[in-house]
This record gives structure tokens, sequence and C-alpha cells, in this order.
């Protein structure tokens, strides 16, 4: 049996509870947010293997069963809550949040915890300034439009450049 929340989010209204997750007593049954569920919750069921996410979108209900294996690791982010501790995955609507906290050494301590009981790396904090854009090399840039390669460039300021051999180029109109 689930244990359900009197209202619609994660915690009653009122309580200052954040969200922690104790990673040596797998497997855990939470709910969490999702802005795209139906009441904006969904339950999650964390086990060693895998993670099974159940929500219902527009009145239809789905279980999604997701090796931890697929997912890329452990890292901190910032989320509505707060600064989050979270099981990243690929597709962001599958990342599920593991600690919430404004401790930093409690972040850090269950980071490594998580890390190691999933087998999943410790990922770089989304904190710093991100990699400047790398201007890509486009080869068409510097191309002529083809009806232009047809056509010999000219020099308008080189008077010697109309004449061709012996003959004059006349433009009429």
């Amino acid at each position: 049996m689930r244990r359900q929340t009197t209202t619609s989010g994660v915690n009653p209204a009122g309580s200052s509870r954040d969200l922690r997750l104790d990673p040596l007593s797998l497997p855990v049954s939470f709910a969490a947010r999702d802005s795209r569920a139906d009441g904006g919750v969904r339950q999650i069921e964390l086990h060693r293997e895998r993670v099974i996410l159940r929500r219902a979108v527009h009145g239809m209900r789905m279980a999604i069963n997701v090796r931890v294996s697929e997912f890329i690791g452990v890292a901190v982010r910032d989320t509505a809550e707060g600064r989050a501790l979270v099981l990243l995955h690929r597709d962001p609507s599958l990342a599920i949040p593991l600690l919430v906290t404004e401790d930093a050494g409690e972040r850090a301590a269950a980071r490594q915890i998580w890390s190691e009981i999933l087998a999943l790396p410790q990922l770089a904090d989304d904190k710093r300034d991100p990699a400047p854009r790398r201007r890509r090399s486009n080869a068409i840039r510097e191309r002529r439009p083809s009806f232009l390669v047809r056509r010999r460039s000219g020099d308008l300021l080189n008077p010697a450049a109309i004449y061709r051999g012996e003959h004059e180029i006349i433009a009429r109109n």
C-alpha cells in the first residue's frame, strides 16, 4: 500500500521537509513533482537494478521501466525546490531527484554514496558557466552561387580587363 499525501503536491501543505532518500534502504517508493503529469505528481519506485516511473498524462496512466545502467550518472542540479542531487537521464523528463538540500556537505556525501551503490559516475556541477559556443565552419558559405560560377569575375577599375585579345567587347541595350 502506498502512502498518499492530502494535497496533490509531494509534501503536505506547510511541510518544510526536504526530500531525503536513504540509499542503503533500497527499494524505495516515493512521489516527486512532474509538471507534465496529471496532478503534477508521479510515483517513483527505485531499485538497485531498475527504476519504475508511474504517472498519468491526460488521463492515460503509464508505467515506465528503466534500467539503472541507462542513467548517465548522479549530478547536482537546480530545481524548483532548491539544489538537488539528481539521478540524471538523457531524457530530462526521466531525471529522478534523490536529495533536496541547501547543505553542500550533505549533498557531497550523499552523491558519493549514491554513485557507489548504483555504480554510476558522479557528474560535474551545472553551476559553472557554460562553455562558449563553437563557431561552425561552413564550406558552402565561401562558394559563389551556381549562376555566377559560369561567369568570369571582372575588374571594373582596370580598363584593360574590358579588352580580350584584339576584339573589343561591346554591350548593347
